[in-house]
């Protein structure tokens, strides 16, 4: 019900951008991407709010007075690849949906061929040995074929798995990074540097967040951390482990302590933050990091 309101009062808004659209270029063009997007069966029903927005932008921009139209244009302009980009989002999380059904698909056609052929070569192995029990040499070098032969069907079947591995994790990859630049954008802000290991998706705040020996974020560090809560609150619905380093006792764990503050009071729920001190030298390159559970 409430994407069937938020795609009606699309449409109520696109109706008078056509209207206008003749008279500016710009509002023609972006309106014109917007009803692309409509359009498409694929991509009709598909980042409803981003595109409500980006409409809204560019009724703005049509209304807009000659001296505002410069920063309109502008603000109508990101809203639009914003859309664009929730569409492409979406588009590709169906994509890894679909591959992870097929990758199920294959595991349990996998198993069934397997168990056929383990049911069909005990009764072969059952009946050769009524018949002739001098032939165990033979049925011995038939066991080992039949294992190679298993092992190459598995050693395939893993090739799949890690192909379609590989394809989900770009796919998510290329969604965090969607998210970031939303996120940056949303908030003014730059999100510290980030990777992916086994922990997770891992922001690395540098030694400049604190002042030596104190606990306090400096305002650089603040910015950051008011991109990183748009970001979690973007799409990262996971928990997430906040770790910060000091030599001296205790900082640490303040700096950690003052990280998971200034998250809160940019608008993430405190029950999915853990802060930890760690008595370690903070470095140039790491004094804290924010760890994403995959």
């Amino acid at each position: 019900m409430k994407h069937t309101r938020i795609l009606l009062l699309a449409l109520s808004l696109s109706l008078p951008l056509v209207a206008v659209a003749a008279d500016d270029p710009a509002v023609a063009q972006l309106t014109q991407r917007l009803l692309t997007i409509q359009a498409n069966p694929d991509t009709a029903e598909l980042a409803a709010f981003q595109r409500l927005q980006a409409q809204q932008a560019v009724a703005d921009l049509a209304k807009a007075k000659r001296r505002d139209v410069d920063q309109a244009r502008y603000l109508a302009d990101r809203r639009v690849e914003i859309a664009e980009s929730s569409v492409r989002a979406a588009l590709a999380q169906r994509e890894v949906d679909r591959l992870e059904r097929t990758r199920s698909e294959l595991l349990i056609e996998a198993s069934r061929r397997d168990a056929v052929r383990a049911r069909q070569e005990a009764e072969r192995l059952r009946v050769q040995a009524q018949i002739q029990a001098e032939e165990s040499e033979r049925l011995r070098v038939a066991a080992e074929t039949e294992a190679l032969a298993r092992q190459d069907a598995e050693t395939a079947l893993t090739s799949v798995a890690g192909k379609q591995t590989a394809r989900l994790s770009a796919a998510q990859q290329n969604a965090a990074k969607l998210a970031r630049e939303e996120a940056e954008l949303v908030s003014g802000q730059k999100l510290p540097g980030s990777k992916f290991d086994t922990r997770g998706e891992v922001f690395t705040f540098n030694g400049d967040a604190f002042a030596a020996g104190k606990g306090t974020l400096s305002g650089g560090a603040k910015g950051q951390a008011k991109a990183l809560a748009e970001y979690l609150n973007i799409g990262k619905k996971g928990r997430v482990r906040i770790e910060a380093y000091d030599a001296a006792a205790g900082v640490g764990q303040q700096r950690a302590d003052a990280l998971r503050d200034a998250l809160v009071a940019a608008g993430v729920s405190a029950s999915r933050l853990q802060a930890s001190g760690k008595k370690a030298a903070a470095t140039k390159a790491r004094s804290a990091e924010v760890i994403i559970a995959p």
